[in-house]
C-alpha cells in the first residue's frame, strides 16, 4: 500500500510516527512536510518512498499538488492522512477530490470548527458550555448577560488551550478585545465557562463504531496552567479504564462521535465532571492526544500506541492488551524569568520514586522556557496501583524545582 504521513515539521512526535508506520511490512510511506528531508534522522530518510515539501500543509491546492505528484511517480495512493488538527480540512477535501477513503469533509469541519462543533454537539443532546461566536463586543457582551462571567474565549478553529483566555469582567473583557481584534470576518468564540474537574476521554472509532476508550485526568486545568506558568501539572491515567464512575462520559462521548461524524480513527475529548456529579464535554479533536499522552497508554499497556494507531488509519484493525498499569506524568516547568539555571529536588524524587519512573526528560540547564503548557520537562511514573501513581505524581511536583534567572 501506498501511504502518505501529512505533517508540518519532523517534530519528535511526528518522527515518531513516521517511523511507527515503516515498521508496517506492506507499507511503502511517503510524507509532506514543510521541512527538507535532510531534517528526518537518515535512517527514516532512507526508508520512504518519497518526500514532497510544501510551503504550507494547511493549503488545499499545496497538499493536492504534492499527493498528484506523489501518486505519479510512485503509483496510487491508499491512503493520506495527518496528526495536525489544523490540516484535517484541507486534507479531507484533497482526498475527497482524488478518491482516497478517510474522513469526510463534514466531519472535518465539524471538528475544526469548534462554534459549529457544539452547535453539532447540542442539537444530539450532549451537554457542553453554552456558547456564541462573536464578531463584535456587543455580541460578547450580550452573552456575558445570558451566562455571567468567567466566560472563555477562543479561536473556533483552535487546538487544544493554546489562545484561549478566560475572562473574568467587563475590563478583561474590553482588554482581551483589544488583543484578539476580532471582527464578523474573523469572529471569537465566546463559552460559558465550565467548572469541575477536567479529563480526558480517548476513543478508538473504527467504521463509526467506537470500540476501545481510555480515560485521564488533569490537576490542575490545561486553561489554568496557561495562566499561571509557573504551575507544575500532572495527567493521571488510571488502571481502571473501565471503571463504572465513567460510564456516564463513555456514552456521552460515543454519542458525540456519531453526531459529529466520526468514522476510523482516535479522538481526544476534553471534559468535565462537574461539582453536581454531571459530566459536560469541553472539546474534541479528531487525533491523537498531546502531552505525552500516547506514550502513557503505551506504557499502561506494554505496547505500541503510536504503531497501533498507524494501523488502524491504515488497515482500519486496532489490538490492545489488557492495561496492567496506571501511569502518570508531572509537566516540569520553570519558576522566574530567564533561563533555567538549575534543577532542584531530581535526586530526592529518584531515590525516593526511581523504581516507579518508566520515562523521563529532565529540563536542560541553560536552555529558554518553551513557553508550552508541557513545560521544560516531564517525569513519567507507572504503577499497577492508581493510588500509587497519584501520591508519586503529587510528591513529584512538590519537590522537583526548575529554577530561572
Amino acid at each position: 500500500m501506498n501511504v502518505i504521513f501529512v505533517a508540518p515539521l519532523f517534530s519528535p512526535a511526528a518522527t515518531q510516527m513516521i517511523a511507527a508506520a515503516q515498521t508496517l511490512p506492506h507499507v511503502r510511506l511517503a510524507v509532506i512536510a514543510q521541512e527538507p528531508l535532510e531534517a528526518l534522522p537518515a535512517a527514516i530518510a532512507s526508508k520512504l518512498l518519497g518526500h514532497w515539501r510544501v510551503d504550507d500543509v494547511t493549503d488545499t491546492a499545496q497538499l493536492e499538488w504534492a499527493v498528484q505528484s506523489l501518486a505519479r511517480s510512485h503509483g496510487g495512493i491508499a491512503r493520506c492522512f495527518a496528526a495536525f488538527e489544523q490540516t484535517q480540512g484541507p486534507l479531507a477535501a484533497v482526498r475527497e477530490r482524488l478518491g482516497i477513503p478517510g474522513l469526510p469533509s463534514s466531519a472535518a469541519r465539524n471538528f475544526r470548527d469548534k462554534g459549529q462543533m457544539k452547535t453539532v454537539l447540542r442539537a444530539a443532546g450532549v451537554p457542553v458550555a453554552r456558547h456564541m461566536v462573536v464578531g463584535t463586543l456587543d455580541d460578547a457582551r450580550k452573552f456575558v448577560q445570558d451566562v455571567g462571567y468567567p466566560i472563555v474565549i477562543k479561536p473556533p478553529a483552535g487546538a487544544g488551550a493554546r489562545a484561549t483566555e478566560r475572562v473574568t469582567d467587563d475590563n478583561a473583557l474590553k482588554d482581551a478585545w483589544s488583543r484578539f481584534a476580532p471582527t464578523p470576518k474573523d469572529p471569537m468564540l465566546a463559552e460559558e465557562f465550565l467548572r469541575g474537574v477536567e479529563h480526558s476521554l480517548e476513543t478508538v472509532t473504527i467504521d463509526g463504531e467506537p470500540v476501545w476508550h481510555s480515560i485521564t485526568r488533569y490537576a490542575p486545568t490545561p486553561l489554568e496552567v496557561l495562566e499561571n506558568p509557573w504551575i507544575q501539572w500532572t495527567v493521571l491515567l488510571p488502571r481502571e479504564a473501565d471503571d463504572k464512575h465513567f460510564d456516564d462520559i463513555r456514552h456521552v462521548g460515543d454519542r458525540a462521535l456519531k453526531a459529529l461524524g466520526m468514522t476510523t480513527g482516535v479522538s481526544h475529548c476534553e471534559w468535565f465532571r462537574r461539582p453536581d456529579g454531571t459530566v459536560a464535554v469541553s472539546e474534541i479533536a479528531a487525533r491523537p492526544p498531546g502531552a505525552h499522552m500516547t506514550t502513557m497508554i503505551s506504557r499502561a499497556h506494554d505496547f505500541d500506541f503510536v504503531q497501533a494507531w498507524m494501523r488502524l488509519m491504515i488497515d482500519g484493525v486496532f489490538e490492545a492488551p489488557p492495561r496492567a498499569y496506571a501511569v502518570g506524568t508531572a509537566y516540569l516547568r520553570g519558576q522566574g524569568q530567564g533561563r533555567v539555571v538549575a534543577v532542584d529536588g531530581i535526586d530526592a524524587v529518584y531515590q525516593e520514586l526511581g523504581a516507579l519512573v518508566c520515562d523521563v526528560q529532565l529540563p536542560n540547564v541553560g536552555h529558554m522556557p518553551t513557553g508550552s503548557y508541557e513545560g521544560e520537562g516531564f517525569i513519567m511514573v507507572r504503577h499497577p496501583d492508581t493510588q500509587v501513581v497519584g501520591d508519586a505524581l503529587r510528591r513529584i511536583i512538590s519537590t522537583v524545582r526548575v529554577r530561572l534567572g
